[in-house]
């Protein structure tokens, strides 16, 4: 009953003013256009996840990379089940094995340690994209402290030029929000990051779009159309807002799929973006599990004409 209520005060909300409910931290309802895949787009890759393990001719793991943020990204705590992509995220007394030190000594990879464990895929180095509507259809992690995500990244992000045409990061969802807000927490942040992420990082979001159903339990869909004038970002195929700061990028990028936790160091230790301070407890929230029934890529339909 609140929720509804709530969905009823935010529609009236944006009758009056679209920007304020984000003035009062609340989440917005998608309202826009909605996505035709059949008349405008056609399929050109896509992953169901109905196998018994990840295909790596699709997917990859970042393997020189052990720390993120307030953990560590492991292979092992990805998996394919039940028709999903399974990310798990939980403790660890005792560290996983680094399958990749002996190979690369090299590289100085941060040692594993105990810490909080989770993963991540991506199709770099695999399969780029430029230009089209990507979707994923997930389920959330129900656990504070940590966040899943759905985005695309290439190169040219890191280049500090002024400009997101050489590359953006586009984060088609954020999952920050598993916490008690005063409003709910049944809502997902979208936004764009290009210039790097030190002094010269550039970003702009839509912000916070409520969710109707549990997002933690039942599946939605979130997706991004991309073409050379702007990214507009959808829930459940209804556009939730559009942006262009900085320029789009113009040049191809790859998928990732990732779950993190707040903090620096691969020690977890903060309240990063609103995903509210971690928590081992009730031992039922965990393992937590960020579960993806598909990731769909289609392209124009007369880009492939032409």
């Amino acid at each position: 009953m609140i929720k509804a209520l709530l969905e009823i005060f935010i529609a009236l909300l944006m009758l009056i003013n679209p920007q304020i409910p984000d003035a009062l931290d609340l989440g917005k309802i998608p309202h826009g256009k909605e996505i035709n895949l059949e008349e405008d787009f056609e399929l050109v890759w896509c992953d169901e996840f109905n196998g018994t393990e990840l295909d790596r001719s699709k997917w990859g793991f970042s393997w020189w990379i052990t720390e993120r943020k307030g953990g560590y990204w492991h292979e092992d705590m990805v998996s394919v089940k039940d028709g999903n992509l399974v990310i798990r995220a939980e403790y660890l007394d005792e560290p996983l094995e680094n399958y990749y030190a002996d190979k690369f000594p090299d590289m100085n990879m941060p040692e594993y340690k105990p810490g909080w464990y989770t993963g991540k895929v991506t199709t770099r180095g695999l399969h780029e994209f430029l230009y089209g509507y990507f979707e994923v259809r997930c389920i959330l992690p129900a656990a504070t402290g940590m966040w899943s995500a759905f985005w695309m990244m290439n190169e040219g992000v890191y280049n500090v030029d002024g400009s997101g045409k050489d590359g953006t990061e586009v984060d088609v969802f954020e999952s920050f929000n598993y916490k008690d807000h005063w409003w709910g927490n049944d809502c997902v942040t979208t936004g764009i990051h290009f210039d790097g992420y030190n002094e010269g990082h550039q970003g702009d979001t839509i912000g916070n779009a409520f969710i109707k159903n549990n997002p933690y339990e039942e599946y939605n869909t979130y997706g991004v159309e991309w073409n050379k004038d702007e990214y507009i970002f959808y829930l459940n195929g209804v556009e939730m807002g559009r942006l262009s700061t900085g320029g789009v990028s113009q040049n191809p990028e790859y998928l990732l799929l990732s779950c993190e936790f707040a903090g620096e160091n691969g020690v977890q230790f903060s309240d990063r973006h609103g995903t509210g301070e971690i928590d081992k407890t009730p031992e039922e929230n965990w393992p937590a599990e960020f579960k993806i029934d598909y990731v769909r890529c289609y392209q124009y339909k007369d880009l492939i004409e032409k």
